[in-house]
């Protein structure tokens, strides 16, 4: 099934499914919030699940809002996962490893349908967004260092354009901008929300 041909009346998953199956997307304007500042090193591989639960009513994003004492990101929203490690085979090996280890999901309840481009943060990392189905029933178990909440969202929300924002910084005399999708309290922004615009970015690019 080619761009042309993918069928529009599919439900927001399945057209994800199907999108994802044509093969590598290329890559838009905007691949990370990193793209406009000078590496001083090459990026560190690391890789992230974008959990879609599969809702009887409606699908959500499965994310998490860290601790507030991290040293990196403190209190950010996130999807689970993390650097490669040396044990890691691939990016879906660790972003699974990952995943169950800070909030326990089993990747038995994990149907992986791709990944979306790699995302180049401005903290030097390039993220390896894979992209998975999580069925329910499930259960989680949060590691309490490391996350304080997870929590789901309307995949609707993050697909609808109106959510969206574009915000800029002046970062170490560059102009920096980043994405961000508010929802509830909660602002979802930087890495995690550019990661989001790639999957709206997925069903809506021309052929």
């Amino acid at each position: 099934m080619n761009r042309e041909t993918a069928p529009h009346g599919l439900s927001p998953l399945d057209r994800i499914r199907c999108r994802l199956a044509e093969g590598p997307r290329r890559e838009g304007e905007f691949n990370g919030d990193g793209r406009d500042l000078a590496p001083p090193r090459p990026p560190t591989p690391a890789a992230v699940l974008v959990p879609l639960v599969v809702r009887e009513q409606a699908p959500s994003v499965l994310l998490t809002r860290r601790t507030d004492h991290l040293h990196h990101h403190p209190g950010q929203i996130s999807f689970p996962g993390g650097r490669l490690e040396a044990d890691d085979a691939s990016p879906v090996h660790a972003a699974l490893r990952e995943t169950e280890e800070e909030i326990g999901l089993a990747r038995s309840h994990v149907e992986l349908i791709g990944a979306l481009p790699d995302y180049l943060t401005g903290t030097g990392f390039r993220v390896t967004p894979v992209v998975g189905l999580v069925h329910p029933p499930f259960d989680l178990t949060l590691d309490a260092f490391e996350v304080a909440e997870a929590f789901e969202v309307p995949l609707a929300h993050f697909l609808d354009p109106r959510n969206h924002q574009e915000h800029s910084i002046l970062h170490e005399g560059r102009m920096r901008r980043f994405h961000a999708m508010p929802w509830h309290g909660y602002f979802i922004w930087g890495a995690t929300a550019g990661i989001l615009m790639s999957l709206y970015r997925l069903l809506h690019e021309e052929a």
